[in-house]
C-alpha cells in the first residue's frame, strides 16, 4: 500500500530527523579542515604565499558553487536521494587524502572532491527538508538543518585542534572524517527516502499566475537570471549570501595564521575556529523560527551588521588576541546565524516550487562562490598589506551587502502569526 504524501514537520518528523543527522556528518567533513589544513600548508609543506595556502579554499568554493548550480536540476532528473548518495561517494576519499597526501596538490584535489560532495549532499539535505515541511515551517526547517551542519563544523574544528595539539597535524585529526563518510553514506542509503513527491504536492496547490512564477519547469538559464538579478528579492539575497560566505572563506584561511602569529596556541586557535560555526549553528535553532515570525529581511540586514561588529572587534586590536578572537567569532557566528536560515527561506518564498530546487542551487552557487572570493581577497590583501587588512576589507564589504538588502529587498510574509 502506497504511503500517503503529506506536508508538515509533524507529519514527516522521522525523515526530517534522519536528514538532520545526515547533515551533521556533512558539516563535520568541512570542520575537518577549519583548524588544521592552513597550518599543514605552512608548517609541513613550508608554503610562504598566503594566496597559495588558501588555494585549497578556492578549489573547494568554486567546485561547490558550480555543483550547487546543477544540483537542483540533477535532483529533478535523478531524485534527491540518488544525488545525496552520490555526494557521499564523492567524499569517501577525502579524509584519506587529507591524512596521507604527500604534497599540497593532494590537498587541493581532496578539496575538489570535497566541493563536489558538499555541493551534492548539503544541497539535498536543504531541498529535502524544504520539501517535507511545506511553507509555514520553512525558516524553522532551515534553522535546524544549518544548526546541525554548522554545529558539526565547529565541534569538529575544536576536536581536530585538540588532536593536532596532542598527536600532530597529520594523520590523527582526519581519522574522524572516515567515520563521518561511512556513517553518512549508510544513513543516506538505508534510512532516507526521496522527497520529490512532496515538492510536487506543494507545487500542485500553488497558482502559477503570481509575478515571476511559471507553471511549467523553466530552463536553468531563466532561473539563473531570475535569481541572480531580475528578481530584486533574489538579487539581494544572492549578493548577501556571497558576502556572508566571503567572511567564512576569509576566516577559514586567515584566522589560524593570524592568531598563531599573535601568540595564541594551537588549542586556542581551535577554540576560535570552533566558536564561530558553533554559535552560527546553534543560533539557527532560534533564528529560523524568528525568520518565520518576524519576516526574513530584518534577520538578514541586522545579521550582516552584527558580523561587521565581529570584524571590528578582531581588527582594532584593543583586546588580547585570544579574547578578541573569541569575542569576534561569537559576533560573527551570531550574525551568520541570523542571516543563514532567513536567506534560504527567502529564496524558497520567492521561487515557485516547480523551479525552487534550481533557484536554491543558483543562490547557493553565488553564496559558495563567496568561499573562493574570500580566499582570493584574503590571499592578495594579506600578501600586500597583512592579515589584519583582510579582516578590515571583509567588514567593509559586509556592511555594503547589508545596505543593499535594506534598500532592495521587499520583506516576505510572516508565516507563524
Amino acid at each position: 500500500m502506497e504511503q500517503r504524501i503529506r506536508l508538515g514537520l509533524k507529519e514527516n518528523w522521522q525523515q526530517f530527523a534522519w536528514l538532520v543527522l545526515v547533515n551533521c556528518f556533512v558539516g563535520g567533513m568541512v570542520g575537518l579542515e577549519r583548524t588544521v589544513v592552513p597550518l599543514v600548508g605552512t608548517q609541513e609543506f613550508h608554503i610562504g604565499s598566503d594566496l597559495f595556502i588558501f588555494s585549497f579554499i578556492i578549489a573547494f568554493g568554486v567546485v561547490k558553487a558550480l555543483i550547487n548550480l546543477v544540483s537542483g536540476a540533477l535532483a529533478d532528473k535523478y531524485t534527491r536521494k540518488k544525488i545525496l548518495i552520490a555526494g557521499w561517494l564523492a567524499g569517501l576519499p577525502v579524509p584519506f587524502m587529507l591524512a596521507w597526501g604527500p604534497s599540497w596538490t593532494w590537498i587541493i584535489v581532496s578539496n575538489v572532491l570535497l566541493g563536489v560532495s558538499q555541493g551534492l549532499a548539503w544541497s539535498m539535505t536543504v531541498n529535502m527538508k524544504i520539501d517535507l515541511v511545506g511553507p509555514r515551517r520553512r525558516g524553522f526547517a532551515m534553522g535546524l538543518n544549518e544548526a546541525a551542519g554548522y554545529g558539526a563544523v565547529g565541534l569538529t574544528a575544536l576536536l581536530t585542534g585538540y588532536l593536532a595539539s596532542r598527536y600532530g597535524l597529520r594523520p590523527a585529526p582526519f581519522y574522524i572524517g572516515i567515520v563521518y563518510t561511512v556513517a553518512g553514506l549508510l544513513l543516506s542509503v538505508f534510512m532516507v527516502r526521496d522527497t520529490r513527491a512532496h515538492a510536487r504536492l506543494e507545487s500542485a496547490s500553488i497558482p502559477a499566475t503570481e509575478a515571476g512564477e511559471r507553471a511549467h519547469k523553466p530552463s536553468l538559464g531563466w532561473v539563473f537570471r531570475e535569481t541572480s538579478w531580475r528578481n530584486r528579492n533574489l538579487f539581494a539575497v544572492s549578493q548577501a549570501g556571497l558576502i556572508n560566505n566571503l567572511n567564512d572563506g576569509m576566516s577559514w584561511g586567515v584566522f589560524p595564521l593570524l592568531f598563531l602569529s599573535a601568540g595564541v596556541g594551537l588549542e586556542g586557535v581551535g577554540w576560535i575556529k570552533a566558536v564561530y560555526p558553533v554559535v552560527w549553528g546553534a543560533g539557527q535553532v532560534l533564528t529560523g523560527p524568528m525568520a518565520d515570525r518576524f519576516g526574513r529581511k530584518p534577520l538578514i540586514v541586522w545579521g550582516m551588521f552584527v558580523q561587521v561588529a565581529g570584524h571590528i572587534v578582531i581588527g582594532i586590536g584593543l583586546f588580547p588576541p585570544l579574547q578578541a578572537g573569541l569575542t569576534g567569532s561569537i559576533l560573527l557566528g551570531a550574525g551568520t546565524a541570523m542571516v543563514y536560515p532567513a536567506l534560504l527561506a527567502a529564496v524558497s518564498d520567492a521561487a515557485h516550487p516547480s523551479w525552487r530546487a534550481t533557484s536554491l542551487g543558483v543562490y547557493r552557487f553565488w553564496r559558495d562562490m563567496g568561499y573562493a572570493a574570500g580566499a582570493v581577497m584574503a590571499g592578495l590583501v594579506s600578501n600586500w598589506l597583512g592579515l589584519y587588512w583582510a579582516v578590515h576589507i571583509a567588514g567593509i564589504l559586509t556592511f555594503i551587502a547589508g545596505v543593499v538588502v535594506w534598500v532592495n529587498m521587499k520583506d516576505t510574509p510572516k508565516f507563524s502569526q
